[in-house]
């Protein structure tokens, strides 16, 4: 049975499962009536230490930097549509293969030349974010709901290290507007 989270509530990966060790990370949306013009939305991983920041760049994945250097977070490629059903871009986490140094992985998505093409969150439905394990299935689900009206990017959520180990989903649904230049200055992609 999938387990549907809200904004603000906390997921224990490990609780049912405490062999768990790599999880899917799907995320989807559709787009909403609009005047035809195509969205380009990416789903992006932040890797971070326990300040809430990225250690260097290759920690930030995305389209242009689909894999982590050490194999541990891997980016599905750029889906420029978001045609058909089902999960638009998928992120894989594998927690053995994390640096220790790792305590936060934040989970976003952005609108890609959302201010030229004067596209917002408004126009956008049905957003969600899902883990998974191909052997088991959907572990979890957490639905954005339609109040990122102005917002060009969402922060869906963080997963956090536990300290008596493990990792848990932090369900944060953060509007931002400024796309992926204003997520990455808040992970410390670009620091001053």
């Amino acid at each position: 049975m999938v387990t549907n989270i809200t904004k603000g509530q906390v997921f224990d990966l490990q609780k049912e499962d405490p062999e768990l060790n790599s999880v899917f990370v799907g995320i989807g949306w559709d787009v909403g009536e609009n005047d035809g013009t195509q969205f380009d939305l990416d789903a992006c991983a932040f890797l971070m230490g326990s300040d809430g920041l990225v250690s260097e760049a290759s920690d930030f994945i995305y389209f242009r930097n689909l894999r982590h250097p050490t194999g541990a977070v891997v980016h599905s490629g750029d889906n420029t549509t978001g045609d058909g059903e089902g999960d638009d871009e998928a992120i894989t986490v594998d927690f053995s293969l994390l640096p220790d140094s790792v305590s936060r992985i934040a989970f976003t998505v952005s609108i890609y030349e959302a201010f030229e093409r004067q596209q917002t969150f408004g126009q956008i439905r049905n957003a969600y974010i899902r883990f998974y394990d191909p052997e088991v299935g959907e572990i979890f689900r957490f639905d954005l709901g339609e109040e990122f009206s102005d917002d060009t990017a969402i922060v869906f959520g963080e997963l956090v290290k536990k300290a008596e180990g493990g990792w848990a989903f932090a369900a944060l649904g953060e509007g931002l507007q400024g796309g992926i230049i204003a997520l990455s200055r808040r992970f410390g992609v670009f620091r001053k």
